[in-house]
């Protein structure tokens, strides 16, 4: 048994005093009566000359007794406290992304859940261990398995919350090794649950207690952000963004449209609960810079309340034709924005190097070193093997695919096409029955889009979406806008850049405006930045290069702050949040009750008594 408030005990001094009053002698107060044959007794004690008299057995000092020392018992709240078994291991993981910044909870979630962990230390009985980890845009080990109450304290406290969605299944999965073979060892997770299916779980037993951290969802975000050549005139730029209310009520903002620090657009927005609204903006520009659209209504969360983009002049894309005379598709490409073709029977890597290498059923005796678009040729870099596949069926397209955007394949006929297996540095685009027929992927830093058949032994060149691939095809392989689109970089992940080997060392000044010093690996000829967790515009300077590149959230389900009250591994399990239970029995209510009882006791002795 334990006390809650343990002071009250010194109300037992109380208890001398109340036997002292029972000790002391009752002064009397004389009266004139007519007789005293009732009041001998009485005279013969006032008669005594000692103060004190001797303790007699009284039932009213008994129950005086008795109640008082029920009072004090009530008042120093007794309780029993529910005790679990020591020795246990316990992994702690602390969820850091960007959701965790939310303010529903105060001050924030993630303070919340720290708070939350430190409790789940204290309660630690001398022979338990404990882990920590950090699951933001990577899982990080803070404490290993240990039973110091004051390192596992310390390693809460150096945890920091990030603007990069969640990937608990890495810290899961981390946990799970952790704690193999040990029965009776738990996962303690403290988030909000926005996270992705965790499916893989599904059968593996995780001995997961899920703490949901969060009261509400109340946040408009900016989910998607691009810029591109304004379709109506090539001068301009559109920016394409979409914002979402994930909020329970309608919601009123302004939306922001910048080039750098200029204000070039304000729009006025009202979106209904759970709406999603596209919004376009054109700008013109005369230099590289950065785009950005910011809400500015008040929510619980805010790095999704800006999103920016660098935006590139666009350049003219030099694009080698190597066909024995395909015109069908030297018109499409002449037509494609900002080509620059040039068209050879023949192809030999040299002066001046394409951007883009067009192979049109020519397997040339060199492979090209930049970006290739191949039609109806193979490699055997690329390839292990082929063969015929004789009239094919186009059965599914990957239409999310940049390559395959507006484009259709409705009533397209193919006479034949070479049979590959997927690469694993590709993707199918156009899938048969068996084989894909269309491909996309990288290569070592080779971007290729393969067709797999003769475009002119089907009726593709006769349907409108074949010059829209062409075009989306030479947009993708073009490498300035594969670089721009490196520019834009998700939270939490790296940026990556080539180098020469001339660079030795970077610094990258951070959206803070500190400058932090990065090491460069020449031999491998990249850059890999991977301190990005903050949402803004880092400048990189390497060299004699600068470059600017944004990191945003841009993730739909980080953005919905609405707190999961379970998890759903897989299909049929799901993991339910942790619920507040009374662990420790207070008992003070039944004492007073009996402390009551006693009272009502000696009032109806004292008067049965007297009655």
């Amino acid at each position: 048994m334990n006390f809650l408030a343990p002071a009250a005990f010194w109300f037992a001094a109380a208890i001398p005093v109340v036997i002292l009053f029972y000790l002391l002698k009752r002064k009397r107060v004389v009266r004139l009566v007519s007789s005293t044959l009732l009041w001998q007794k009485f005279l013969a004690e006032t008669q005594a000359s000692a103060p004190f008299q001797k303790l007699r057995r009284n039932w009213l000092l008994v129950l005086q007794i008795l109640l008082l020392i029920l009072a004090i018992l009530a008042l120093a709240r007794p309780y029993f406290a529910g005790k679990s078994p020591g020795g246990r291991l316990e992994v702690v993981i602390l969820d850091a992304s960007a959701s965790m910044q939310s303010t529903d909870e105060s001050p924030s979630r993630f303070e919340k859940a720290r708070s939350e962990a430190l409790k789940l230390v204290d309660s630690l009985h001398d022979n338990d261990h404990m882990v920590v980890l950090v699951a933001g845009a990577n899982t990080e080990v803070k404490q290993s398995p240990t039973r110091e109450k004051a390192a596992l304290r310390r390693a809460i406290q150096a945890a920091s919350v990030t603007d990069a969605p969640s990937r608990l299944q890495e810290a899961l999965k981390l946990a799970d090794t952790l704690i193999r073979n040990n029965p009776s060892a738990e996962i303690h997770l403290f988030s909000d649950g926005a996270v992705a299916a965790l499916d893989e779980f599904e059968n593996s037993g995780l001995p997961l207690v899920y703490h949901r951290v969060g009261q509400r969802a109340n946040n408009l975000a900016i989910t998607t952000l691009d810029v591109r050549p304004n379709p109506e005139n090539a001068a301009q730029r559109a920016v394409f963004t979409s914002v979402v209310n994930y909020s329970t009520n309608a919601q009123q903002t302004q939306l922001e449209f910048r080039f750098g620090d200029q204000i070039l657009e304000v729009k006025a927005l009202t979106l209904r609960p759970k709406e999603s609204v596209p919004q376009v903006f054109i700008a013109n520009q005369s230099e590289d810079g950065v785009f950005s659209v910011k809400l500015t209504g008040q929510d619980d969360l805010a790095p999704d309340n800006q999103a920016l983009i660098v935006s590139l002049l666009p350049q003219p894309v030099k694009v080698l034709l190597v066909t024995a005379g395909n015109q069908v598709l030297e018109k499409a490409l002449r037509v494609a924005p900002n080509v620059e073709l040039s068209v050879a029977s023949a192809f030999a890597n040299g002066e001046p190097k394409p951007d883009i290498v067009v192979l049109d059923g020519i397997a040339p005796a060199e492979r090209p070193i930049g970006n290739v678009l191949a039609i109806h040729t193979a490699n055997t870099n690329w390839f292990a093997g082929w063969s015929k596949l004789e009239a094919p069926p186009i059965v599914a397209l990957k239409s999310s695919h940049a390559v395959l955007r507006f484009v259709s394949f409705d009533n397209v006929f193919i006479a034949e096409s070479m049979a590959v297996n997927t690469p694993s540095w590709a993707v199918s685009l156009v899938e048969a029955p068996q084989n894909p027929l269309i491909l996309a992927g990288e290569l070592g830093r080779q971007r290729i889009v393969w067709v797999g058949f003769d475009i002119l032994q089907s009726s593709w060149p006769l349907r409108i979406s074949f010059p829209i691939f062409v075009a989306n095809a030479i947009e993708w392989l073009n490498p300035a806008a594969a670089n721009a689109s490196q520019l834009l970089v998700q939270a939490g992940s790296p940026f990556r850049i080539g180098v020469t080997e001339s660079v030795t060392a970077a610094e990258v000044r951070m959206p803070d405006g500190t400058v932090k010093p990065w090491p460069v690996n020449a031999a491998k000829g990249e850059l890999v930045f991977g301190d990005t967790m903050k949402q803004g515009t880092y400048h990189l300077k390497a060299g004699t290069n600068e470059v600017a590149f944004c990191v945003n959230l841009l993730d739909a389900a980080e953005s919905n702050t609405n707190p999961k009250t379970e998890l759903q591994l897989g299909k049929y399990a799901k993991v339910e949040e942790t619920t507040l239970r009374r662990a420790n029995l207070e008992i003070w209510r039944w004492i007073a009750a009996a402390g009551l009882a006693v009272l009502m006791f000696e009032w109806w002795y004292y008067h049965k008594r007297t009655a």
